[in-house]
């Protein structure tokens, strides 16, 4: 027999099934008939005698404060949650692998299964009739398992909590530290490093019934467990919908997350079998964007028939409602009839005569994103003084060129071209559009799609349909540093919050310290 030492509970996760549910509260606090999954779980751990808890934190880490006072538990904070799979989580809590339970926030248990000690390492599994997407397991005479696949038909699949004995952990926290560190790994979970090893590791099948452990897999089936999320679900998106469409809260369905991370947070969801997307800013664009101005925007738009078809926008909340095209697609920056089709739609809007009553100034938001990120103590690069002159130099060369102002889109990134099913492209996601030189969209464009400046050339000449003067050279290179400058000083905000972006924040400083180098005009223009 085994005594149990603890338990660790891998909590990080987004909980993307639980959308728009976790876009205010972490799927692991969500009630389920009058109690937070976790804190079930918590407590049916510490009725078996399990008091040593160690759960693994990500998205909206403070959310999950009050469970060390309430009952002890020690939190672990996982930085990459955003980035990568609950391998990484297991990592960050490796060395208190000893005989261990390990579960997951998502589940709910109706019998505690747990104990004071184990006879052997177990993987709950329940029963799976039909067809199915789940890990089915295939196990010897004595019921270790032997093999696994994703997907299979009638069959045992794993589900609910683990235990690892510490005859099976003493070496299995190596491998996790081993597959870890390994290219490759970012989308593995901790039981794809079981599965490669598995002729090393014993672990058995704990035959459960489907009727006693419940992982959702939709806040469809939420609601047919609990009742409450039938028509009293307490979420601001929910309710705004309801209120919208004058509906019913069932009444809105087949809801899926779309994007998360970035700007804003948006999914979609259907009603009366139409389909919509829910855009909702995410954590400290209040503070990048006004509302007011973007609304103005979509307004002074509306007849050119270059956008998404709004049904709601409120100025105050950022909440936008749009129809939705699911068989649309982003455009490509590799395919030339793409960056063809997109360098029409700006050309469009730059001559379309159209104007508000705002600006874009990218020198002023520069140093607005820089006091954000000072007021947030974000992690600046070494050298971000130097790329601050540099910034200021370009700008008051341009300032100096006094070019036409047109209503620009400033956000021209390939992913907001969307290509619909009859063909016809259009330009979504408005909110930093202002008047500005025209020749800021070709390089956001060029950024975004990470071109080399050979590349971002024969934009321009796409775009002007015309072989460029110097000075349209200039205004494109000047652009291209200082919007990378930007969105580095934007992500590097967005960070303070908890969000990753990969190597995208990497990039986007490579065009802000790298690009001048390649002013033709540099000289002349001082």
């Amino acid at each position: 027999m085994f005594k149990v030492d603890n338990a660790i509970i891998l909590a990080a996760g987004i909980g993307s099934r639980f959308v728009p549910i976790t876009y205010e509260i972490p799927k692991g606090l969500i009630p389920v008939r009058g109690e937070p999954l976790l804190e079930r779980q918590i407590r049916q751990l510490k009725e078996k005698g399990v008091h040593e808890i160690f759960m693994v934190v990500g998205y909206m880490r403070e959310k999950f404060d009050y469970l060390s006072d309430k009952y002890g538990v020690q939190l672990v904070y996982n930085p990459e949650y955003a980035v990568k799979n609950n391998l990484s989580s297991l990592y960050c809590v490796r060395e208190h692998l000893k005989n261990t339970y390990i579960l997951s926030a998502d589940n709910w248990i109706k019998e505690n299964i747990f104990s004071m000690s184990e006879e052997k390492s177990w993987y709950s599994c329940v029963y799976h009739e039909g067809l199915t997407s789940e890990w089915c397991v295939q196990t010897d005479h004595s019921g270790r398992i032997t093999g696994v696949t994703i997907g299979g038909s009638d069959s045992w699949v794993m589900y609910g909590p683990v235990f690892l004995s510490r005859d099976f952990t003493k070496s299995f926290a190596g491998k996790i530290g081993e597959y870890y560190k390994k290219d490759g790994t970012q989308n593995y979970m901790w039981e794809n490093v079981f599965i490669d090893e598995i002729n090393t590791f014993k672990l058995f099948v704990n035959r459960q019934s489907r009727e006693n452990i419940y992982e959702f897999e939709s806040l469809e089936e939420l609601r047919l467990f609990d009742p409450r999320y039938h028509h009293g679900t307490p979420n601001t998106f929910i309710k705004t919908i309801q209120t919208v469409f004058n509906v019913n809260e069932d009444e809105i369905v087949d809801i899926q997350i779309r994007k998360i991370g970035m700007t804003n947070k948006s999914f979609v969801f259907s009603v009366h079998g139409k389909p919509y997307i829910f855009r909702s800013p995410g954590e400290g664009a209040e503070k990048l964007i006004n509302r007011k101005q973007e609304k103005e925007v979509y307004k002074t738009i509306k007849n050119l028939n270059v956008s998404d078809n709004i049904i709601f926008f409120d100025e105050n909340t950022g909440f936008k409602i749009s129809f939705f095209h699911p068989d649309a697609a982003s455009t490509c920056a590799s395919n030339g009839r793409d960056v063809f089709a997109s360098m029409n739609i700006l050309r469009s809007v730059h001559q379309s005569g159209l104007k508000v009553n705002h600006s874009f100034d990218i020198g002023k938001e520069i140093t607005n994103y820089l006091a954000l990120c000072y007021e947030n103590n974000a992690v600046l690069f070494s050298d971000n003084s130097e790329t601050f002159l540099k910034a200021a130099q370009l700008i008051q060369l341009l300032e100096k060129m006094n070019i036409p102002k047109t209503l620009c889109h400033i956000d021209s990134n390939p992913d907001n071209f969307i290509k619909l099913e009859n063909g016809a492209v259009k330009l979504i996601d408005w909110e930093y559009a202002g008047m500005s030189d025209p020749l800021i969209d070709v390089a956001m464009y060029s950024i975004y799609s990470y071109y080399t400046k050979e590349e971002m050339d024969e934009l321009l000449k796409t775009y002007l349909q015309r072989e460029p003067q110097e000075s349209e050279f200039f205004r494109l290179y000047a652009y291209a540093a200082l919007g990378g400058y930007l969105w580095t000083l934007w992500s590097q905000y967005k960070k303070s919050f908890g969000a990753e972006f990969g190597e995208y924040c990497e990039k986007m400083y490579n065009y802000a310290k790298n690009f001048p180098k390649n002013f033709r005009l540099l000289k002349e223009g001082e």
